[in-house]
């Protein structure tokens, strides 16, 4: 008997977020310690919590993070929205009318 297909769970959602995030990260040659100077953060381990699943890029800092990341802010927010909300970003950007 094979298990049925379970949607991935919050925790796994922001580990691949995280994956995402990271491989942006090195595609713009920053180091995590740079990308916190960029941001104005006082400690680069918020970069850490964030590219391991632990915490999530708040929705106020979306645009920094996508411009320090050489990403266009929309596409940027679209796709963590996918990760993040996972049900908010179907409704908007997948049901069709």
């Amino acid at each position: 008997m094979q298990a049925a297909k379970t949607a991935p769970t919050t925790k796994e959602l922001r580990k691949q977020a995280g994956t995402w995030l990271k491989e942006l990260r090195a595609r713009a040659g920053l180091s995590q310690i740079q990308l916190a100077e960029v941001l104005e953060f006082k400690y680069y381990t918020f970069i850490s919590q964030v590219e391991n699943g632990f915490g999530r890029v708040p929705t106020e800092s979306m645009e920094a993070w996508a411009r320090a990341l050489g990403a266009d802010p929309s596409a940027f927010a679209r796709e963590l929205l996918s990760y993040y909300e996972p049900e908010m970003h179907r409704l908007l950007f997948e049901v069709k009318s």
